[in-house]
């Protein structure tokens, strides 16, 4: 497996040297095995737990710093500190009562979770673009890594408001040499954003979304970190936006069969 990876990648750095046509060519090839990884559930079958430091629109501008442990059915949380502060006795009180709800009513929180998944971070609908709506720069190497700029492609016409917003960015994706895996993309919107011809926002220059993977115990790429700030004006002034800065670390793998319960009871112990 390395060998075709490590011949992948000299194949391509030798197209990134010729015409531009070819360098475009080689640095989408690598951008479709980076995707490859990205979307083989084989490669996402650990489980872990891990502590998360969160600001965002979630914790209502605080910084939370939660243990979350992965299952099945979703991420179950439990926070710790808020604003680097313990918890009062009250308020643990009600996050032992959240998790209690949770190992009651698995199919609520169920539910729950999936509403969440589905407004993912703004780099994960980035990845699903990336294939069919930029054009890439000539791959170079960075350290560990490939180096590739991406900028919109004119060509392609967007779906939604969502991806309006997402093809106007220019930005940057770092790919593992060794593993093909990713390890950071970013984009920055270079310029304001009309929504429905401005009839339904702007959303502003300066917007911009970042996140990073490491590799963890048991070979999983996991997000390190995820900033996102998307800034603007809806109709009649109103404010639009999306602000989160997450920290993930200290991942430790569990069982890949664990349950919501088995997971409440490792957050209380």
């Amino acid at each position: 497996m390395r060998f075709v990876v490590g011949a992948t990648v000299s194949i391509c750095l030798l197209a990134a040297g010729s015409l531009h046509a070819q360098s475009s060519s080689a640095a989408k090839q690598i951008v479709d095995t980076m995707l490859h990884h990205e979307n083989d559930p084989a490669e996402h079958r650990n489980r872990y737990i891990y502590l998360c430091e969160e600001r965002s629109d979630r914790t209502g501008g605080h910084l939370w710093r939660e243990r979350v442990i992965e299952t099945a059915l979703g991420k179950v949380r439990l926070l710790l500190t808020e604003d680097g502060k313990p918890l009062s006795a009250d308020r643990m009180a009600a996050e032992k009562n959240k998790l209690a709800e949770i190992v009651a009513h698995p199919e609520v929180f169920r539910r729950r979770e999936q509403a969440m998944k589905s407004d993912e971070e703004h780099a994960e609908q980035m990845l699903a673009l990336l294939r069919k709506a930029f054009l890439f720069e000539d791959p170079h190497v960075e350290g560990s890594d490939l180096h590739i700029a991406f900028r919109p492609d004119p060509a392609y016409k967007t779906q939604s408001l969502e991806e309006r917003v997402l093809h106007a960015m220019l930005g940057t994706v770092l790919i593992d040499r060794r593993t093909m895996q990713l390890h950071g993309i970013d984009g920055k919107m270079p310029a304001d954003v009309s929504l429905g011809f401005g009839l339904l926002g702007t959303v502003h220059a300066g917007s911009s979304f970042s996140t990073t993977h490491e590799m963890e115990p048991g070979g999983d790429w996991k997000d390190a970190t995820v900033n996102t700030a998307i800034e603007g004006k809806a109709m009649l002034f109103k404010e639009i936006g999306r602000n989160e800065r997450v920290v993930h670390s200290e991942f430790r793998q569990v069982p890949q069969d664990i349950t919501v319960a088995q997971a409440v009871e490792m957050l209380e112990r």
